[in-house]
């Protein structure tokens, strides 16, 4: 096997650009905590040369430190409950005879990247251990040499193209569940269901067209023949024995091994699932948060069979939480300090932001968000975080400029993803999976990268056309 360096050396064109990139990153870039930190810092400062006092800062500051509990909460719950679905048994026999299914070596790489993208419409954590595993199954079989890092790079697409513009989508779930909102951007913006954002026709569309430009670019950039590299030239274990839960050593142990408790919290949910339909407009019950992650919660549990068993998936899934959990509250203090420390003339810095955005018209207003989105993204890998600290201005913004609210929430999520390709904050979860690095990676998606951000900015300009605005609807 080349050496890491030799291995650089031998890529081309963009791949090798990409390849340094990624070697800079892993290099220089801090922990993204201490970006959250430094965030907190920036916007502190802004409000104090806004005319903001010292106090009304560290008021702002404390008072607003925990103000997205229940919200950080619901977004470690989507990465846990998308990890337990993804290593159940049924999902795991689903994956190995799905990975039977290509022929081809580049086919397998388009069709990791398709599944990828499919399964990450329902739940990005879901997408990306179910991405992983199937990459990895992939790589298993004797009768196909595939190159494992093109596969793994594929099963990052779920998060690296369409992830926000999925039913998991932070901003979108956010905007569509009035007690998570901060109370000061509930009032700009009202509720916004899934009717208004993710199930309008032009984002549906815009995911279809993404989904079918990522699959394209996967497939041909795929490396054939000896250009391949392989999970054994990786020198990656790919032995996916599952542990087995030890045997029952006591009575009182018992419920722990049976199906009865998990089968009856099926039930109950299921029962409640159907109520819910029966009294409530639909796109009412598949907007609200708590209630998707019920669903996926019990369905984690009934999939592993037993409380046991499950219980050892959540453990295994725990630690992929930690980041959501002491990140947030830093995003809530951020989103406290630009919307409540007022300054000279009673201004605060969202209300001074909102200007500058709104200078830039109508016409053009989509393009600039989603390019600030995206600049942003580089440094704040967080899609929910990073949306309320963006949302008060970004849709005050669009308030003024009679861009239509749902449209705006939709541009920041197809943009949100693009700097996925790039910052490999999210891809920790995926390479853990894989046993890979991020520079193992970041050559394929930084490749996405480049055809994708024209693409977006054509699609968010062209359909935002056809939106007529809509004033918002206090709850």
């Amino acid at each position: 096997m080349t050496s890491a360096t030799e291995e650089y050396r031998s890529e081309k064109g963009l791949a090798r650009v990409a390849q340094s990139l990624a070697g800079w990153t892993e290099r220089w870039f801090p922990d993204a905590y201490v970006f959250a930190l430094a965030g907190v810092v920036l916007v502190a400062v802004a409000a104090l040369a806004n005319g903001s006092s010292p106090q009304t800062v560290v008021d702002a500051f404390g008072d607003g430190f925990w103000d997205l509990a229940t919200f950080t909460l619901q977004m470690a719950m989507v990465v846990l409950t998308g990890y337990v679905v993804a290593t159940s048994p049924p999902v795991a026999r689903l994956i190995d005879r799905l990975a039977t299914m290509p022929h081809t070596a580049k086919s397998a790489v388009s069709f990791v990247a398709f599944l990828s993208m499919s399964v990450s419409f329902l739940n990005w954590g879901l997408s990306l251990v179910f991405g992983g595993l199937l990459a990895r199954a992939i790589a298993r079989r004797t009768d196909l040499r595939v190159d494992y890092r093109a596969l793994g790079a594929a099963a990052f697409m779920g998060l690296g193209a369409v992830w926000a513009l999925g039913m998991s989508s932070s901003a979108a779930q956010l905007q569509a569940t009035a007690g998570s909102l901060p109370p000061e951007l509930l009032k700009i913006t009202g509720v916004l269901d899934f009717g208004t954002t993710i199930f309008t026709w032009q984002s549906l569309l815009m995911c279809a067209i993404i989904i079918a430009l990522t699959v394209v670019i996967a497939h041909f950039s795929a490396p054939s023949g000896a250009a391949i590299t392989t999970a054994e030239d990786l020198k990656v274990d790919l032995d996916d024995q599952s542990e087995e839960a030890p045997p029952r050593s006591r009575p009182g142990e018992w419920l722990e091994y049976s199906r009865i408790l998990p089968v009856l919290a099926g039930l109950m949910t299921l029962g409640w699932l159907v109520s819910q339909l029966l009294s409530k407009p639909v796109l009412t019950v598949v907007s609200s948060l708590n209630g998707y992650l019920l669903v996926f919660l019990i369905l984690g549990l009934v999939l592993h069979g037993t409380p046991r068993r499950f219980l050892q998936a959540v453990a295994k899934a725990v630690p992929a939480t930690g980041g959501i959990l002491v990140q947030f509250p830093l995003y809530a203090a951020m989103a406290a300090i630009l919307t409540k420390a007022e300054g000279r003339g009673g201004r605060t810095v969202s209300d001074v932001l909102a200007e500058v955005f709104t200078s830039a018209g109508g016409g053009l207003f989509p393009v600039v968000i989603a390019l600030y989105t995206v600049v942003l993204g580089l440094f704040v890998p967080s899609g929910g975080g990073k949306w309320l600290v963006e949302a008060p201005y970004v849709m005050q913004s669009a308030t003024d400029v009679q861009l239509n609210l749902g449209w705006t929430v939709q541009i920041y999520n197809v943009a949100e993803a693009l700097p996925n390709l790039i910052n490999p904050f999210f891809m920790l979860p995926l390479l853990a999976v894989l046993g890979l690095r991020a520079r193992d990676l970041v050559g394929f998606t930084f490749l996405q990268f480049v055809f994708h951000l024209p693409a977006v900015l054509v699609l968010v300009w062209l359909l935002g056309l056809t939106f007529d605005f809509v004033p918002p609807v206090s709850p």
